[in-house]
C-alpha cells in the first residue's frame, strides 16, 4: 500500500504534469514567437500578410523541434 505522507511516492504524476506543462508552453511561446517575427517581417519587407504566415509557420516548427528535444531529454534518448 502506497503511503501518501511519505516523499517521494508521487514522482512519477508530478513528472508528467510537468513535462505537460512544459510541452504546452514551449509550443505557445514558440508560435507567439513566430507571430512577432512575422509581423516585424511584414514591416521589412512583405507588407501584406506573408511574413505573419512565414513567421508562424517557423514557430511551428521551431515549437515542434523543442517538443521532440524535450521528450527526447525526458525519456532518456541520446541519440540526437
Amino acid at each position: 500500500m502506497v503511503d501518501p505522507t511519505k516523499p517521494g511516492k508521487n514522482n512519477g504524476v508530478w513528472k508528467a504534469v510537468a513535462v505537460v506543462t512544459a510541452l504546452g508552453t514551449n509550443f505557445a511561446v514558440c508560435a507567439v514567437g513566430g507571430y512577432f517575427l512575422g509581423t516585424w517581417m511584414d514591416k521589412l519587407w512583405f507588407k501584406n500578410g506573408l511574413g505573419i504566415g512565414l513567421g508562424v509557420l517557423i514557430g511551428i516548427a521551431a515549437g515542434i523541434l523543442g517538443i521532440v528535444a524535450l521528450i527526447k531529454s525526458v525519456v532518456g534518448g541520446n541519440d540526437g
